[in-house]
């Protein structure tokens, strides 16, 4: 693939589903190949300069033949034109690079914000439902400490009723008692029936 500097100024990547920020693999699997790329044309401008320097060597071996022969003035354009591209093609595979490095460092800043935001967010909202939850305890302690009071009420009032019972019940029972034993003494003070009547 022939990689050129728009293509990594206008290069979009996908957006992931459960997290924000970009696709790390993807950003991955991008600058693999920038790096790529970039190597391509490090080896091609070699090999360019290989070539250069190779025919710069007849060209000056043949320069005083030339002069004697015709006037050298070929031999100079020819090797200006050829020994300035690979200097610009150099100087744009480093802007590439520097471009390159830009974009991953924007892309791990913003990745790190989004991390941040998300934590603080998560932070917040663990804050939230904790005081949410103590609210809510607060809340239950407070129908629970008036449902324990309103049945300790009825408790020490059913204990009263039991009391006050029990005293009525045990002066019931010494009435009757005492009543049955004055029946008793009353019974033992009577005259005894005679039967002799029968046997006669």
């Amino acid at each position: 693939m022939a990689l050129t500097p728009e293509d990594v100024v206008n290069k979009r990547f996908q957006s992931t589903k459960f997290r924000e920020g970009y696709d790390q693999d993807e950003v991955d699997d991008f600058l693999d190949e920038v790096v790529v790329e970039l190597r391509r044309l490090t080896k091609e401008n070699e090999e360019l300069r290989g070539q250069v320097g190779s025919d710069a060597a007849p060209a000056a071996e043949a320069a005083p033949v030339a002069a004697v022969v015709a006037e050298p003035v070929v031999v100079e354009p020819v090797a200006a034109p050829v020994a300035a591209a690979p200097i610009d093609e150099t100087a744009g595979t480093t802007n590439l690079l520097q471009l390159a490095r830009r974009l991953h460092e924007e892309h791990v800043k913003e990745g790190a914000e989004k991390r941040d935001a998300l934590i603080a967010e998560g932070h917040a909202t663990a804050a939230r439902v904790i005081a949410e939850a103590e609210t809510q305890q607060r809340v239950q302690l407070q129908k629970l400490d008036q449902e324990r009071s309103t049945l300790e009420g009825k408790i020490d009032e059913l204990r009263t009723f039991e009391r006050e019972y029990r005293l009525k019940l045990k002066s019931y029972i010494e009435g009757q008692l005492h009543d049955l034993d004055a029946t008793s003494v009353d019974a033992g003070n009577a005259p005894k029936p005679s039967f002799q009547g029968f046997g006669a």
